[in-house]
This record gives C-alpha cells, sequence and structure tokens, in this order.
C-alpha cells in the first residue's frame, strides 16, 4: 500500500515536470534566421495567416530611408524545415544620443503562425528581449493585432506582464479598429449601413461626385488634399517628401490605390487604401472644404468596400477607432462615421514595452512627451504663419 501512496502522491509533480520538460523542449526547438531577400521576406509573408502592410519589406524601405534601421527575422521550428515560418518580426531600431542607445519597434508584430502557441510567445518575446539587450537600446515596443477579450489577447497579456513588459504610455498606432466583413454580398453590405449613411451615397452620386482611381500622377493632388484636411481637423502631418515616397513605394509594390473623388473634375476628397492579404485598410483619408455638402466622403467609402471586395479581401479596416466610444472622445465623430458604414469596433491589446534600463526608460517616458509637445507647437506656428502668408 505504501508504494500505492507514493505513486499517487508523486504523479501529479512528474506529470508537471514532463509537461516542463517538453515546453522547454518545444522552445529550443524555435530557431531564428535573419532575412535579407525582399523576394524571401514577401513569400514568407504571405504564409501568415494576418499579414500587415507595416511588416511588409516596403514599409521597411520606407522607414530605411528616414533613419531607422530595419532587420527582419523568422521564427521556425528545428525541424530543419524553414517553408512554414512559425512566426515573422520586421525590427526597427532608431538611435539616439550619438548611436548610444535608441529604441526598438516592431509595428504591429510580432506576427505569428499560430497566436494561440504559448511557448511560440515565448520563444519569440524572449528572443525580442535579447536583441533589445545586445542593441542597448532603451526598450522594445511590439503591438501585435490580437484582439484583448479573447482567450489568446488575455493569455499574451498575462505572459507580458510575467515577463516585464508594461503597457506603453505611446501608443504609435491605434490601439483599436473598426472593421467591415467584406463577405457578404454588396446588396447585403449596402442593407447593413445607417439609412442616413446609404442616403448621402446616392446623394453624392446624384449631386455629379465621381469616384475614380489615382495613380503616381496624382500624388501632388493627394498631398494638397491631405495638408488642407490637417490644417482644418488640428492633426499634425509630415513634409510632402515623406508621404510621397511612401505611397509612390507601395503603389508601384501593387498594395496601395487612392481614390479620388471629383466634382466637376476637380479633387475634392480622396482616401488611400493599403492591401496586405485579405484585409484592405483606409489609412488615409482627406476632403476639400468646398463641395462637403455633396458627401463626396460617403461615396468614397463605399466605393473603397467594392475595391477592397474585387481585389478578394475579406477584412475592410477602416484604421483608428477610440479607446472608449462615447461622446466626450474626440475621436467620437470619427468613430461614428466608421460605425454608419456597418463597421464593428475591434479591441486588440495595444502596445507593450520591454524595458532593458528601468531608469533610462522612466526618464525617456517622462522626456519626450514634453518633447513631442514642444514640436507640436512649433508646427502649428509656422503652419498659421504659411497659411496666412498664402
Amino acid at each position: 500500500m505504501g508504494s500505492g501512496v507514493r505513486s499517487v502522491a508523486l504523479w501529479p509533480v512528474d506529470a508537471r515536470l514532463s509537461a516542463y520538460a517538453d515546453a522547454v523542449w518545444e522552445m529550443r526547438s524555435v530557431q531564428r534566421i535573419s532575412i535579407a531577400s525582399p523576394t524571401e521576406w514577401r513569400d514568407l509573408l504571405e504564409t501568415m495567416p494576418a499579414p500587415h502592410f507595416l511588416q511588409t519589406w516596403e514599409w521597411g524601405m520606407c522607414k530605411a530611408r528616414y533613419g531607422w534601421q530595419v532587420a527582419r527575422y523568422v521564427w521556425y521550428t528545428g525541424n530543419g524545415n524553414t517553408t512554414t515560418p512559425c512566426a515573422l518580426a520586421s525590427v526597427l531600431t532608431r538611435r539616439m544620443a550619438g548611436g548610444l542607445t535608441g529604441v526598438m519597434y516592431v509595428p504591429k508584430g510580432p506576427l505569428f503562425q499560430d497566436e494561440t502557441n504559448a511557448v511560440l510567445r515565448e520563444a519569440v518575446l524572449s528572443d525580442l528581449e535579447t536583441m533589445a539587450r545586445r542593441a542597448r537600446v532603451l526598450f522594445v515596443k511590439i503591438d501585435p493585432d490580437i484582439q484583448a477579450d479573447t482567450p489568446t489577447g488575455e493569455a499574451l497579456v498575462t505572459q507580458l506582464r510575467a515577463r516585464g513588459w508594461h503597457p506603453s504610455e505611446e501608443q504609435i498606432q491605434f490601439r483599436n479598429t473598426m472593421e467591415i466583413d467584406l463577405r457578404p454580398l454588396p446588396d447585403n453590405l449596402l442593407a447593413g449601413m445607417k439609412s442616413k449613411w446609404r442616403y448621402n451615397i446616392r446623394l453624392a452620386m446624384r449631386k455629379g461626385v465621381v469616384v475614380r482611381a489615382g495613380g503616381v500622377d496624382d500624388l501632388p493632388i493627394l498631398y494638397r488634399l491631405y495638408a488642407e484636411t490637417a490644417l482644418r481637423d488640428g492633426f499634425v502631418i509630415r513634409p510632402e517628401t515623406y508621404y510621397r515616397y511612401v505611397w509612390q513605394t507601395f503603389i508601384a509594390a501593387g498594395m496601395t490605390v487612392p481614390l479620388i473623388a471629383e466634382v466637376n473634375e476637380q479633387p475634392v476628397a480622396m482616401v488611400i487604401l493599403f492591401r496586405c492579404g485579405q484585409r484592405a485598410w483606409y489609412v488615409y483619408g482627406a476632403s476639400a472644404n468646398r463641395h462637403r455638402e455633396k458627401m463626396p466622403n460617403h461615396l468614397l467609402q463605399w466605393e473603397a468596400i467594392q475595391w477592397a471586395r474585387e481585389q478578394g479581401c475579406t477584412i475592410y479596416d477602416l484604421w483608428g477607432a477610440p479607446d472608449r466610444p462615447d461622446e466626450s472622445d474626440p475621436m467620437w465623430g470619427v468613430y461614428r462615421f466608421k460605425q454608419g458604414f456597418g463597421a464593428r469596433l475591434v479591441s486588440h491589446i495595444g502596445a507593450w514595452d520591454f524595458p532593458t534600463s528601468r531608469h533610462g526608460y522612466w526618464l525617456y517616458t517622462r522626456v519626450m512627451p514634453a518633447v513631442l509637445a514642444g514640436m507640436r507647437r512649433l508646427y502649428w506656428r509656422r503652419a498659421r504663419e504659411a497659411n496666412s502668408a498664402s
């Protein structure tokens, strides 16, 4: 009997040890290599269930042009088969203080073949932490598009906290977004909109608004509309050279199309759509002050939805929503506009930081907001002066 009692008492311990050993072995079998070929990276990205345009080779090219160092990694299991990767990350590093330190960022990544695999997540997070320490950066930031209100999202947040990651005070990308399921037929998509939105789409057509696909030759027009919108709505934009390079790069790669609304052949509004995998994003939008009563933005969004469906996309991502959808939020009007097209609110886990230096990270998170606020004040002073001069 004594032998039987010992066996029953030890079995749970043995099972836990066995499970731990299996997890350690599985984690050690996850290997990482660097990718230097654009073609290879694009092929690998296509194997991911939810690729993101901010993880494309082209986005890395754009960031490299403006001061970021780019490294691209694939993780795969150690069976020698690299054709089916289990994770990807395009890692951006920005050096500061004369190269002595910097920051590291994985925009909308890392990407996982199976985001529910806790051992895989552990291996990737461990590697990113090691990279950050070796690069002597203050922190590494991630913001994967993993929904917060799911078992996987909750498990990942728990995992991040346990490893010493912190919710970031600096959310580079939108934490939340609005999505439209494109699988229904067009008539059903229209039926899912609010009646006023359907009316405004028809009104734009009756008032002579015409939407056309744009190209590289339209880049000056796109930026003029964007600058006019920024001045009217009070948001900061980058120099024209930046947007021209980004838009031209993605148009040339076949991942972006501008749609331009015109009245009497005069551009009055635009959207710039990005596509990667089975998802399309509405990333940039702008409108002139004239002819706004003709509702060109409603027709533009309907044309964007149809374009995305024609490209084989199953999700149209309207790129950005408030943290809490209530009328006190500055983005309430944007939320209501997107909601009117039948979009649903999706909340992600947001950005998380792993500090390699507790004191350096504290200093950065206290000083940088003040620096950015000063830059915004300078931007608006110059913008007002330029507008007055014109």
